[in-house]
């Protein structure tokens, strides 16, 4: 699959399909976008919230979830806030989302069936990783949604002129609706 994807690039460069996508690294909206890299938003989500490219910060990881308050998503955030210009941040969530219910023991059987030896494991959880929580899921969308918009508002590196609000989108329709 790989390969197909880089003759394509190939193309895509040779011919400039490139040039109608064109823009500045400012987002346009001055807007930052949590959400979940769930395969069905790829389109979905800048198709349902009229969003082109050039418009939003748009940072996804499984779930659209902080896992660490000093993390990536934090610092993209920031980063973004600091030295991009966004304004306002959109948690978004989604319903039928693969993360809601995962059961962090049955991710650490799959690491160890998948050939990840056991003390690897241990280490990890010796070193202060809490691989239940890191790896575990959420209850619903609309909770886990509700505990990062707490989380990002209640962080002591966030600006506090920064609106950010919580959303879960149907993942068949695109219909938000507000949580928080």
């Amino acid at each position: 699959m790989i390969q197909k994807i880089l003759e394509y690039n190939k193309a895509f460069v040779k011919e400039e399909a490139y040039k109608p996508y064109i823009t500045s690294k400012y987002p346009d909206k001055k807007l930052a976008i949590l959400t979940c890299m769930d395969a069905r938003l790829t389109a979905l989500l800048p198709a349902a919230l009229g969003i082109k490219n050039g418009d939003a910060k748009i940072i996804k990881n499984a779930g659209g979830v902080t896992t660490h308050p000093y993390g990536s998503v934090v610092r993209s955030l920031l980063v973004a806030i600091l030295e991009l210009g966004v304004e306002e941040i959109m948690v978004i969530g989604h319903t039928d989302c693969g993360v809601q219910g995962m059961d962090a023991e049955e991710m650490l059987e799959k690491l160890i069936s998948r050939g990840i030896p056991k003390e690897h494991i241990d280490i990890v959880r010796r070193s202060g990783i809490d691989l239940n929580t890191w790896l575990g899921g959420f209850s619903s969308s609309e909770e886990s949604v509700r505990e990062t918009v707490a989380t990002l508002k209640e962080h002591p590196l966030m600006p506090r002129d920064v609106t950010i609000q919580g959303f879960v989108m149907d993942s068949i329709t695109g219909a938000l609706t507000f949580i928080c």
